[in-house]
C-alpha cells in the first residue's frame, strides 16, 4: 500500500498537462472535495437500484462504501474506482423477489460473488486470454444489450402509473445531457430525478411522513439471505450476471489504464477478485450487488484527478450516508413517476453500452456468425423468451445468455471446418 501518498506538487493546482496519479494527492482539503464529488457522481445511480428493487437504500449505500474500499486494499491502492449498486442484477433480483422475497435475491447475488471472486483468482494465475476466446466482443456486446432491453417492461410500467411526471424526468435526463457543461452533463440521471421529483412534490405525489418519524443516525437494515436448492433455476438466472460484471471490470481497467497511460491489466484478476468479495458480502448483509462505475471515471477524465485518497474519502463519507435512516426514508419517497421516466432512457443506456461494445471494437457484421449471435440473444433477451424443463423456469436473459456464447462458438467451429467462416 502507497500510504501516505505522496503530495502532487503545491497540493493546489493540476497543470493542464498533467494528472494527479492514484498515488499521489492534493491538500487534504481538496482531497475531500474531489472525494464528495465522486459520491455525487456515484449517487443518483447508487440509490436507484435499492429504488427499484425494494432494497434498503441505507443499507445499499452502507456496503457501497465498505466495498469501495475494500476495492481498494485488494488492488493495493493503484487503480482508482467506486463501486457502486449494479444494474446488471435488476431482472434476476426481480424475479428472486417475485418467488422468495429479499432473502432469497441476497442468496442469489452472493452465489454470484463467489463466482467473479473465483474468476478473479483464475485471472490472478492464468491471465484475461480465455476471457478473450469464450467472451468475444460480439458475445459480450449482446450479453449486456440483452440485460438492459429486457427491463424494459418495468421501465414502461412505472412511467404509466404517473405519466406526466415521468415525463418531465424523461426531458430533463435527456436535456441536462446537452444543457449543462462538465461533471453536471455527466449527472444527467442523477438532474433528472432531482428534477423529476420537484415536479411530484409539486403535483402532491410525494409523501414525507416517514422522513418524519426516522432518525438521523443509525444503524442500517441488516438481512440475511435464505439459501433454498428447489429455487435452482433462480440462481441459474443469475450467472449471466457474472459475464457482465466480467466485461464491466475489464473495461474499467483498460478505461483507467488509457486515461493514466499506465498499462492496468497485470490489476484485471484483482478487481475482479475485490468486486466479487464487494458483492459477496453485500448479499450477506442486505445491500445491493455491486461493480464498478462509469460515472465515477468520467469524473477523474474531467477533473485530472486519479488519486485513489479521493476514493477512500469518497467509501468513508459513503459509509456514513448508509448510517443515517432518514436519507433512507427520503430516498423510498420517489414515486413510481419518476422512476419510469429516469428507468426509460436508464435501461436503454445499459442496452446501448451492448452496442458501444461492438463499435469500439469494430465487430463486423456482414459476417453471419456475428448477425446471427447478436440476432438471436437480444430477440431472446427482449421478448423475454421463457422455458420450463422439469418445473425450473428459464427466462430471457439466461436463455439469450446461453444462445450468444452457443450459436458464436457452433458457427466458429462449424463454419472453421466448412471453409465458410
Amino acid at each position: 500500500m502507497a500510504l501516505p501518498w505522496k503530495l502532487h506538487g503545491d497540493g493546489r493546482s493540476v497543470d493542464a498537462s498533467s494528472i494527479v496519479l492514484p498515488e499521489e494527492r492534493l491538500s487534504w482539503l481538496r482531497t475531500i472535495g474531489f472525494g464528495a464529488q465522486h459520491v455525487v457522481a456515484m449517487f443518483g445511480a447508487t440509490f436507484l437500484v435499492p429504488l427499484i428493487t425494494g432494497f434498503p437504500p441505507s443499507t445499499t449505500l452502507f456496503f457501497s462504501g465498505v466495498g469501495t474500499l475494500l476495492f481498494l486494499l485488494i488492488t493495493r491502492n493503484r487503480l482508482p474506482s467506486y463501486l457502486g449498486s449494479s444494474f446488471a442484477f435488476l431482472a434476476p433480483i426481480g424475479a428472486a423477489t417475485k418467488v422468495g422475497g429479499i432473502p432469497l435475491a441476497l442468496s442469489g447475488i452472493i452465489v454470484v460473488g463467489a463466482m467473479l471472486a473465483l474468476v478473479g483468482l483464475l485471472v490472478i494465475v492464468v491471465g484475461t486470454r480465455w476471457i478473450d476466446a469464450l467472451l468475444p466482443p460480439v458475445v459480450s456486446g449482446a450479453i449486456v444489450a440483452l440485460i438492459g432491453f429486457n427491463l424494459a417492461p418495468s421501465a414502461r410500467d412505472n412511467f404509466a402509473k404517473g405519466p406526466v411526471v415521468a415525463l418531465i424526468t424523461l426531458a430533463a435526463v435527456i436535456l441536462s445531457a446537452v444543457v449543462f457543461r462538465g461533471m453536471l452533463g455527466r449527472l444527467s440521471i442523477f438532474v433528472g430525478v432531482v428534477v423529476g421529483y420537484v415536479a411530484a412534490v409539486l403535483f402532491g405525489q410525494v409523501d414525507f411522513a416517514a422522513v418524519g418519524k426516522a432518525s438521523w443516525l443509525g444503524w442500517p437494515t441488516f438481512t440475511a439471505p435464505a439459501f433454498d436448492a428447489s429455487y435452482l433455476a433462480i440462481y441459474l438466472g443469475f450467472l449471466p450476471v457474472v459475464l457482465a460484471l466480467i466485461a464491466e471490470n475489464v473495461g474499467h481497467v483498460k478505461g483507467v489504464g488509457q486515461l493514466t497511460d499506465r498499462n492496468l491489466d497485470p490489476l484485471t484478476g484483482r478487481a475482479l477478485l475485490a468486486d466479487g468479495l464487494s458483492t459477496l458480502l453485500a448479499g450477506l448483509g442486505g445491500g445491493s450487488a455491486t461493480t464498478t462505475y462509469g460515472e465515477n471515471i468520467g469524473v477523474m477524465a474531467a477533473t485530472r484527478v486519479f488519486s485513489t485518497a479521493a476514493y477512500w474519502v469518497a467509501g468513508i463519507l459513503a459509509i456514513l450516508l448508509g448510517l443515517s435512516p432518514k436519507i433512507g426514508a427520503i430516498i423510498f419517497t420517489v414515486p413510481p413517476g419518476v422512476l419510469g421516466g429516469v428507468t426509460t432512457a436508464l435501461y436503454g443506456l445499459i442496452g446501448i453500452i451492448g452496442v458501444r461494445i461492438w463499435v469500439e471494437n469494430r465487430v463486423d457484421f456482414s459476417k453471419p456468425k456475428n448477425q446471427l449471435t447478436a440476432a438471436v440473444a437480444l430477440v431472446f433477451g427482449i421478448a423475454n423468451f421463457t422455458v420450463v424443463l422439469g418445473g425450473a423456469t428459464f427466462s430471457g436473459i439466461i436463455l439469450g445468455t446461453v444462445a450468444a456464447i452457443v450459436v458464436y462458438h457452433a458457427m466458429n467451429v462449424i463454419g472453421r471446418a466448412r471453409g465458410t467462416a
